[in-house]
This record gives C-alpha cells, structure tokens and sequence, in this order.
C-alpha cells in the first residue's frame, strides 16, 4: 500500500491553438460567464489545500496569460510549453521534484471540482501506479468504416471517457512520457504513455459535467455547469 504523496504539483498545459474553436484568440482565453476558461481552470487548482504548486506550460508567443489575475498568485509558475500536449507536460513535470505527483489536467475544462480532485487524490493509497478521472460511457456506440457506414456495435460494458486530471509520480511519468516519445509511441494522455511501459492505472469515477471545451456549442453547456456548481 502506497502512502498519500506528501507533495502534489498541478500542471497545466496550456500552449494550444484550440483550431476546432475557429476563434481569432486560443480557446483557453476565451471569456466564459464572468472570466476566462483558464482562469476557471486555475482558480479550481489554485484554491485546492493539497495542491503545493501549480506550474502551467504556455506558449512562449503567449500575449494573453500575464493579463489574467491568477497569473500573480504565489502558489502558479509559468513555463514555456511544446508543440504537442506532451512536450508542454514534459516541461511542467521538468520543474516538478522527483518525489512528488503531478495532477495533469486539461486547461479547456473549467467545471473541475475539489470534490473530483480529492478522490482522485485519494486513490494514490490504494493504487500507487496511478490513477485518472473517467466517466462510463452511457450511449450506444458504434463503429463505422471510412465511408461513415456503420460496422458494428460496440459493447459499452467497462468503456470509459477518459477526463483529467490525471495523476501519477513525477518521477515515472516523466521517464515513459520520454521513453514513450522517444519511440514514435502515439501518446493522446498521460495515462497511454504509462500504459505503453506497461503500467495500468485505474479509472476513478468522476463527474459527467467535466467537459472539455472543443467546440463553440461547449461554452453555453459549460456555462451552465458553472453557474449551477454544488
């Protein structure tokens, strides 16, 4: 049995573009209800009594980031992300010390909650490979070939979305996240590249309302979410 990890460091890549958005600006900065997606983001991290530090990986072209109140908090660092999702994580994890855990989550999903976090906090007693948010998948899906037609339908039984944050020791995240890299390995979270190396993390359970903002349609749900958060 693991023990709770005596320091936890959030890291936030936020470098991307957000193309599927089709804004002038990167999604992370666009206004949702009374302030930025990152900023909700942050403010959810920031305020968490058991996260020590919380670094977040920009772009280093980034003309937007210095201008938001969270940027001044004693508890956020600010390093210059990657091209790729993974190269940002790898910098953040860079100023992360070996003995800690790094709780990786998305910038473009603002309805986090403490409640979330703290179980998946929770979880590193129990499995110390490490763990993710996930929610089951409810709808009926459905596998298609190039053409759209639809092949077959898949049985949703033990299917999972996977959410952030994600969370594992710094220390063995950062060598298959490089290993994995390395190799040519198609990495889409953290958790691939650890099960690249051959370790399995668990799922946790967590809330439906954690959506990650893609699509324009996302602001109005995710404003909604926010504004009747319990």
């Amino acid at each position: 049995m693991s023990q709770t990890p005596k320091q936890i460091i959030a890291i936030v890549p936020a470098a991307g573009i957000g193309s599927r958005m089709g804004a002038e600006i990167p999604k992370q900065y666009l206004m949702l209800n009374e302030q930025t997606i990152l900023g909700h983001t942050l403010d959810c991290l920031l305020s968490h009594p058991k996260i020590d530090k919380v670094i977040v990986a920009i772009n280093p072209n980034d003309d937007y980031f210095a201008d938001l109140p969270q940027a001044s908090h004693p508890k956020l660092q600010c390093v210059c992300g990657g091209k790729e999702r993974a190269d940002s994580v790898l910098a953040g994890l860079n100023l992360a010390g070996e003995g800690a855990w790094a709780l990786v989550h998305d910038a473009a999903r603002p309805c986090l909650t403490h409640l979330d976090i703290d179980k998946l906090i929770a979880s590193a007693t129990v499995h110390p490979q490490g763990a993710i948010l996930a929610a089951p998948v409810r709808d009926t899906m459905k596998r298609t070939n190039a053409e759209g037609v639809i092949t077959a339908t898949v049985c949703r039984d033990q299917l999972w979305h996977a959410l952030t944050p994600q969370f594992f020791p710094v220390k063995e995240l950062t060598h298959h996240l490089t290993a994995a890299l390395a190799a040519g390995a198609l990495i889409t979270d953290e958790a691939s590249a650890m099960e690249w190396a051959g370790v399995m993390p668990v799922v946790i359970s967590g809330r439906a309302d954690n959506i990650k903002v893609t699509h324009p349609d996302d602001l109005q749900l995710a404003s909604l979410f926010l504004k009747n958060s319990i």
